[in-house]
């Protein structure tokens, strides 16, 4: 399996599910996608879960917090940036019009991070490794492979991580609208045109899981609980997806890629 040890700066390091029933979520996305999970304290009567396969980190779970849920936040995955420099980087955020929701802090010795708003409603954070290097796994069935930004305003949207982050936006070849997201060298999610974000929605990062087979995964996450959203669809050359909701109410991809 590739393993990988490391992220280069602005590519998406790691991806964290806010659940209001941790024990469920361990047992959905064990089901679903073969992770083992394993819980780490972080406090009187709270634990961080870390996903993993092959002994390679995937992604975690934590508690939604009460005053989240308070503020009508409901169960989501919260995706992170690789940064050479958290403090940099949410100052720069900032000067580009977006918001320091949790300003930059440690996060004991394995990192320093900050969770982050951009100006159109986005929420994500960002990743200063130093112990931990985010996710240790990619390209299989299992991992996060894609992530679209959903959003009412896709100038503002791509101005402002173009100067956080330098990324580039760049139009498909179908004519669909939909813009490509690439850091350096490396394509890491889209952007659809804003017609695509349900009325009353806000602003999100929207995240894909690889699987081998979209049905077959589509109809085992039903079988487990979760919520058919969009039913499985091909797009030629790309691949097929379905989106669904958790049984605890979070928002995902399922993905299978097309064969070259």
């Amino acid at each position: 399996m590739p393993h990988i040890d490391s992220h280069a700066p602005g590519t998406f390091t790691w991806v964290e599910l806010h659940s209001p029933d941790q024990k469920g979520s361990k047992a959905f996305y064990s089901s679903l996608f073969g992770w083992t999970a394993m819980d780490f304290p972080m406090g009187p009567d709270e634990v961080y879960t870390m996903f993993n396969l092959e002994g390679r980190n995937t992604g975690a779970c934590c508690h939604l917090r009460d005053d989240l849920k308070a503020q009508g936040v409901p169960p989501h995955w919260l995706l992170y940036v690789e940064t050479a420099n958290a403090d940099e980087t949410a100052a720069k955020v900032g000067a580009a019009g977006g918001t320091v929701v949790v300003p930059p802090f440690d996060v004991m010795q394995f990192g320093r991070m900050a969770v982050l708003q951009d100006p159109t409603g986005a929420v994500f954070a960002v990743w200063q490794s130093m112990m931990h290097h985010g996710t240790g796994i990619t390209g299989v069935p299992g991992t996060m492979c894609w992530a679209d930004l959903m959003t009412t305003d896709n100038s503002a949207a791509s101005a402002f991580y173009k100067a956080v982050f330098g990324w580039e936006f760049n139009a498909g070849t179908d004519n669909s609208g939909y813009m490509h997201i690439k850091s350096g060298e490396e394509f890491i999610g889209g952007m659809p045109p804003s017609k695509y974000l349900p009325a009353g929605v806000p602003a999100h990062w929207f995240a894909y899981f690889h699987v081998v087979n979209c049905d077959e995964s589509t109809n085992l996450a039903k079988a487990a609980g979760a919520n058919l959203c969009v039913p499985p669809t091909s797009m030629e050359g790309v691949g097929r997806w379905s989106i669904i909701g958790d049984p605890q109410g979070a928002m995902l991809a399922l993905f299978e890629p097309a064969q070259h």
